[in-house]
């Protein structure tokens, strides 16, 4: 049962995926008041249609490998916290099959229970988590500075906070637009195999080099490269598709198709095994494939932790942290600029 206050919260976290989870359990590690405000069910949307993945083995040099290299030490810290086996938390390693790479740092979570983990955690240090609750605007003083949301809850129709955060994922630009400051947050479509379970045979993440490719492009047109990993329950998921066609749901037989073919490839004995199911997701994709994090100045009291693509699992403990340090006035870890989300209007001036 989650504690509450008579207090306002010092922070309101819009979405409970993956993110706003982290963000919730770093700012109340640090000690802050956080309400989580979730539109849907926790870990519904993106988080429960993505492998788990905390990689650095397809970051490139620069800021975003430097903020998977703190998540990645974070990860470890938080696992060795919660334990690792409540998480699901792997250090599985990644493999590289073109070139024989082998990356012994990649990692893996069962990702929608790590995050009904973190906010566990985040309510018994006294955080409130609303799920089925939407935000329909924010609240804001005299000077223009958000100062709460507004929601479509009987309840809590009105929740006043020092800050709000914008861990809305691939909705992170609508939100973001609700507040009057443009974010160029775009659904990158994708989908999972499932196989029946099996005897642990794939022991790593392993893929193609055309996957770091496919990452790094910003193609709005079908792309696809294998993906093969194993789970903890003996299941083999098999991806990756991206492609930019908005928040079309629909299943697309020839898709899935080339990700099972694709896999055989490389694992052949795969031709005998059958799968369980399929099922779809959309990445938060931003066009210089780097997330938004930090305090927006054109609304003060806004902070956003989004646009992590197909890497927020990974990313997701850095971001919260790095949260908790900018609201708890804390010197970040990292230098943020390379995330501030004012950049793009930087580039069209």
């Amino acid at each position: 049962m989650d504690r509450s206050t008579n207090r306002s919260p010092d922070m309101v976290v819009i979405g409970a995926g993956m993110v706003g989870a982290a963000c919730a359990y770093h700012c109340t590690s640090a000690g802050l008041r956080v309400t989580v405000v979730e539109r849907g069910a926790v870990g519904g949307a993106t988080t429960a249609a993505c492998e788990g993945n905390i990689l650095l083995s397809d970051k490139e040099p620069g800021a975003e490998l430097e903020l998977a290299l703190l998540s990645s030490r974070l990860w470890a810290r938080t696992a060795q916290a919660l334990g690792a086996e409540r998480l699901e938390y792997q250090e599985k390693g990644g493999v590289v099959v073109a070139a024989g790479a082998y990356y012994p740092q990649d990692c893996q979570v069962q990702p929608v229970l790590a995050t009904a983990r973190l906010l566990r955690h985040a309510r018994e240090h006294g955080a409130t988590v609303l799920p089925g609750t939407s935000v329909t605007g924010f609240v804001r003083d005299s000077r223009g500075a958000v100062t709460g949301v507004r929601t479509d809850s009987a309840t809590a129709p009105l929740i006043p906070a020092g800050r709000v955060v914008n861990a809305a994922g691939t909705w992170g630009g609508e939100l973001a637009g609700l507040a009057g400051v443009p974010l160029p947050v775009l659904p990158r479509k994708g989908f999972i195999l499932v196989t029946e379970p099996l005897p642990r045979v794939v022991r790593h993440k392993v893929y193609t080099a055309e996957y770091v490719a496919n990452v790094a492009s910003g193609d709005a047109g079908l792309q696809t490269s294998v993906v093969v990993e194993g789970t903890r329950a003996g299941t083999v998921l098999i991806g990756a598709g991206r492609e930019r066609v908005g928040f079309d749901r629909s299943v697309s037989l020839p898709v899935l198709r080339r990700l099972a073919a694709q896999a055989i490839g490389v694992f052949p004995f795969l031709a005998e095994v059958a799968l369980l199911r399929s099922y779809l997701g959309f990445r938060p994709y931003c066009p210089d494939h780097l997330p938004v994090i930090g305090a927006d100045p054109r609304a003060p009291g806004l902070l956003h932790a989004c646009g992590h693509e197909g890497a927020g699992i990974g990313l997701s403990a850095a971001t919260g942290h790095l949260i908790a340090q900018v609201i708890t006035g804390a010197a970040p870890d990292l230098d943020l600029t390379p995330f501030r989300p004012e950049r793009f209007e930087e580039t069209t001036v």
